[in-house]
């Protein structure tokens, strides 16, 4: 076993303090990552609080991890010692169900198992996350960071990248599409980018006025301000899609009524209550509801890919790990732009 630094919280109500955990001897099909960063998504802040249940102590966060590869198994044929290499959000999966072989490992019938706060596949060793030195990690489920992507930048497009990335293409989006984004955070701050680059007309619809110039200097063409009521009317049957980021309360309803015919929302924010939806704010237009998770690793592959050819990375405040508390804190707060990121060689002087 290879006794590995990290960070950890030994109870939902605990600081995150040094640790020291053990990562498994690579195998034929594994690679040993040296973390170079680790992206701060806001579930980690849920899980290591314990906010959703469930959670697995000591915890070790963190699911957008970018490192250099220092040691591959004897079949590992895509990647190679000194490689950039990312993981995401899953780090195994039975590989065998329905949803495996439709590449939607993160669906798997009999389970995935997560980055961190899970189990591996046997349900009885626990998963440790990106806020360590170094992981273990089967190669389908690692991902090659491509040239020209800054490292920091790009660990949050494990996470909030793939998030926007999958309903975008999902739904087609296009030259001359209207698309709303809601939200402008970690994930809304993605969505402008991507859906922009692919040719789309994005509005910015927030509660914020003062968030317009970030959203038009990250792509938005247009901006308007939700806690006007007419707003809504003003905006009603525009959007081809709307992409919500929001985990707040909203009402879906006002929101639906802003597609157009056919239109399409999705959801990718979680609020903590279920939300009312009527029948009406659907069947009147043939509006459509949805949901969308991540990606699997072929499609967080193409949207490293697509990121790389189109110069977008996410917007970042590197940190040491000594400061992650308190950044947990901004994260409440709504203090960061876009994405707190890890630099781990911090790590070092952190350890015991």
């Amino acid at each position: 076993m290879l006794k590995t630094p990290a960070y950890a919280a030994a109870h939902a109500h605990a600081p995150l303090v040094p640790f020291t955990i053990e990562r498994r001897e690579p195998g034929p099909h594994d690679v040993l990552i040296d973390i170079l960063y680790c992206g701060v998504c806001h579930s980690d802040l849920h899980q290591a609080r314990d906010e959703w249940g469930g959670a697995i102590f000591p915890m070790v966060p963190g699911h957008e991890i970018v490192g250099r590869v220092t040691r591959v198994g004897a079949k590992v044929t895509k990647l190679a010692v000194g490689d950039l290499a990312g993981v995401g959000c899953v780090v195994d999966s039975c590989r065998e169900c329905d949803a495996c072989r439709r590449d939607l490992e993160e669906f798997c019938e009999k389970g995935s198992a997560l980055t961190y706060n899970s189990t591996e596949m046997d349900r009885k060793t626990p998963t440790y996350g990106g806020y360590s030195k170094r992981i273990v990690v089967a190669e389908r489920f690692a991902l090659k960071i491509p040239a020209g992507l800054d490292a920091a930048a790009a660990a949050p497009l494990l996470c909030a990248g793939i998030t926007t990335y999958s309903p975008l293409r999902q739904y087609n989006c296009k030259q001359g599409d209207r698309v709303a984004v809601v939200g402008l955070g970690g994930l809304g701050h993605m969505a402008v980018k991507l859906a922009a680059s692919m040719g789309a007309e994005v509005t910015l619809l927030s509660t914020s006025p003062s968030k317009e110039a970030d959203a038009r200097r990250l792509g938005a063409h247009a901006f308007a301000v939700t806690k006007d009521e007419s707003t809504f009317t003003r905006l009603a049957g525009r959007f081809d899609l709307i992409i919500d980021t929001v985990s707040a309360p909203h009402d879906y309803n006002k929101y639906l009524g802003t597609l157009r015919i056919g239109g399409t929302m999705v959801l990718v924010g979680v609020p903590p209550e279920p939300a009312p939806v009527a029948a009406m704010s659907l069947i009147w237009g043939n509006k459509r509801l949805a949901g969308s998770a991540i990606g699997g690793m072929i499609e967080t592959q193409e949207m490293l890919d697509y990121c790389a050819a189109h110069g977008i990375a996410s917007d970042i405040e590197l940190i040491p790990i000594q400061q992650i508390d308190a950044a947990y804190e901004r994260l409440l707060a709504n203090d960061v732009r876009y994405r707190f990121v890890i630099d781990m060689a911090s790590l070092e002087s952190a350890a015991t």
